[in-house]
């Protein structure tokens, strides 16, 4: 072959943007961000996921409304009748509520759910194949799929503070933060520290997304992916309770996942809160990154 042919070759490779692709082909307009957006909106367990986010704080308003008002003597529960009672004295009392009884666990299970079974949901179709058959680059398949888990992770958080300052300002008004360690906080800085607290429970839930999705790009059954990440989560919490571990617990996922309530006192107490989002962000980090070296290498037959 002449010179001038092979220049002539490497000229047509290079305006097609990939050797031996085909023309036209562009890897970056494969399975768009608003494609799988659009995908997962339309999935049963994302419609009732996002409306058990609605429907949460209108559980715990109706609770209160149905209240008797009786005195709990036993004294087992005096703590969070406190905090019950704080809950009723306006709209950002009854959001600090609505995150306080679902932080612990059903935000770590849409968090799990969402990052958990999007690519071991594929996999148990037997779509995934075809979707790398199209073909979609295995990294810009798993970019696209962890960027909308992590937005309906964020969107769902935001639908239940939403929901719940809503419901509570219609119901209750808008009045200062009684924060049960910190005393009163002034009503416009309460929407501030409200949203700081969102912050940082959006940091620390990555440590479940990251796990979820590792296990999810692991697995073909999105059950045992949602399943271990949750599982996972809730064993650091009780090793995290074991006093003996001295020091060792420091280095548990969870053992920060408390600190946002350094916000709600005065002054405020952020060392926790610094020590919590390095945490976090080197555990995401890690799990992330397993999760692509995974996946790239990973033989999908189904």
């Amino acid at each position: 072959m002449s010179t001038s042919a092979v220049s002539s070759s490497s000229s047509s490779s290079s305006e097609r943007g990939v050797v031996g692709g085909a023309p036209g082909y562009r890897p970056g307009a494969t399975l768009s961000l608003w494609t799988e957006i659009r995908r997962q909106a339309a999935r049963r367990r994302t419609q009732m996921a996002l409306g058990f986010m609605v429907l949460l704080p209108l559980i715990i308003l109706i609770a209160f409304q149905l209240d008797s008002g009786g005195d709990d003597e036993g004294g087992n529960n005096g703590e969070f009748s406190r905090l019950a009672d704080l809950a009723t004295g306006g709209g950002a009392n009854f959001t600090l509520f609505t995150l306080l009884v679902s932080s612990g666990f059903l935000l770590v299970v849409v968090v799990a759910l969402f990052c958990g079974d999007t690519v071991a949901s594929e996999a148990s179709w037997g779509s995934l194949r075809y979707l790398l058959a199209m073909p979609v680059p295995r990294a810009r398949l798993l970019g696209v799929k962890v960027t909308a888990a992590l937005l309906y992770c964020l969107l769902a958080v935001l639908v239940l503070v939403g929901t719940a300052m809503l419901a509570g300002t219609l119901r209750y008004g808008w009045a200062p933060l009684n924060a049960p360690i910190g005393g009163e906080i002034a009503a416009g800085t309460s929407v501030v520290r409200l949203l700081e607290i969102v912050g940082y429970l959006c940091v620390s839930l990555l440590v479940v997304a990251s796990l979820a999705f590792l296990l999810s790009v692991s697995t073909d059954a999105p059950l045992g992916a949602v399943g271990g990440a949750v599982l996972l989560q809730i064993l650091s919490s009780i090793l995290d309770q074991i006093t003996a571990l001295g020091n060792l617990r420091n280095f548990l996922p969870t053992h920060y996942n408390d600190a946002w309530l350094g916000l709600l006192s005065t002054p405020l107490q952020t060392d926790d809160i610094v020590k919590g989002c390095i945490a976090s962000l080197a555990y995401a980090t890690v799990f992330f990154s397993l999760a692509w070296w995974r996946f790239l290498r990973k033989d999908v037959v189904s």
